[in-house]
């Protein structure tokens, strides 16, 4: 586990002790989160974990004047609609929610209760909101990423590995917000002289692992070639196996989240989510005091992240041009 990790896990766990510092006779006030791994996914747990620590700095205490209750979906459909009825059924006075489906599943349950999203790329396309100043209904939160950060992505992977002249991308085509990510990533490739290909992977199954494995087997044939992995659900649940892809076929590839890096993938480049979680406790509290999230604009990423793996690097042959190393947040060596 790395350093900052282990210390919002550290601070959280010393923090929760001083809860009885809470008022007795306080009223507790219920809240849900709603999310899109396993709870007892170290990622998850580190997000969870900056979400309480927040929530502890404005005052808010789990055994003092606050429940939380917690519900998972993992990317099934079916427990997507079913968790969503049950957190709503628990009438909580606002909703955590990570991911676009758990957003769309809240939205088809209550129109009242307050929800509060993290990891959704393009919320009003999406229809989740009627503007991101004033998104108008019950729905507010934090963006993902601009979808232009698809050519940021590409232009990453061409100076760590300038010889890359084919590119594979793996995206889930039912996910609206990919299309986006790959029209930026086509314009980039004009421009840098690299043909893309598109490989679908629509879910975390193991029939659509082993037809994404045959499919990356197939792309890596012919030389010069790269990966670069979308955000979505299948691909942050099979963050193991897709960094296993690209190395077992020697395909140098960059990835949206610090922790697709952290398992061993060469390069990422995205948002701190664990940042948005933190930021999230924010817009939940104001909620609880009586703010609505009709008034609370949706927030764009302000904090993005490099993180170059040197192990990876080395294993693929690949030497991390100096420049790219300095403009790097964490150096995995």
């Amino acid at each position: 586990m790395k350093r900052r990790a282990f210390i919002t896990l550290l601070g959280g766990a010393a923090v929760w002790p001083l809860a009885a510092r809470a008022q007795q006779g306080e009223r507790r006030r219920r809240i849900g989160v709603l999310i899109n791994l396993p709870a007892d996914d170290p990622e998850m747990l580190t997000r969870l974990a900056a979400f309480r620590k927040g929530l502890y700095a404005l005052g808010w205490t789990e055994d003092g004047n606050l429940q939380i209750n917690i519900r998972q979906y993992n990317g099934d459909l079916d427990r997507i609609r079913a968790a969503a009825k049950e957190m709503v059924g628990l009438s909580p006075e606002a909703i955590l929610v990570y991911g676009p489906p758990g957003v769309a599943a809240l939205r088809q349950e209550t129109r009242t209760i307050p929800i509060v999203f993290t990891q959704v790329s393009n919320p009003l396309g999406a229809g989740f909101v009627a503007s991101m100043a004033r998104p108008g209904g019950n729905i507010t939160g934090f963006s993902s990423a601009e979808l232009i950060i698809g050519g940021k992505w590409l232009q990453t992977l061409k100076e760590v590995a300038p010889g890359v002249t084919r590119c594979a991308v793996i995206l889930n085509p039912d996910n609206p917000a990919q299309g986006g990510y790959l029209g930026a990533i086509e314009t980039a490739a004009s421009f840098l002289g690299v043909q893309t290909t598109p490989l679908a992977l629509r879910d975390n199954s193991e029939a659509e692992l082993t037809a994404m494995g045959r499919a990356v087997e197939a792309f890596a044939e012919k030389t010069n070639g790269g990966m670069l992995v979308l955000p979505d659900f299948a691909t942050i649940s099979l963050r193991q196996e897709m960094v296993a892809l690209a190395m077992r076929h020697r395909l140098p590839a960059v990835y949206p989240f610090r922790y697709f890096a952290t398992t061993g993938g060469l390069v990422s480049y995205g948002v701190d989510q664990i940042e948005q979680s933190r930021l999230a406790a924010g817009y939940v509290d104001r909620i609880l005091k009586g703010e609505k999230p009709a008034d609370l604009a949706v927030q764009a990423p302000t904090k993005y992240e490099l993180v170059i793996n040197l192990r990876t690097a080395k294993a693929l042959g690949l030497d991390v041009p100096p420049t790219l190393l300095a403009r790097a947040d964490e150096v995995i060596e």
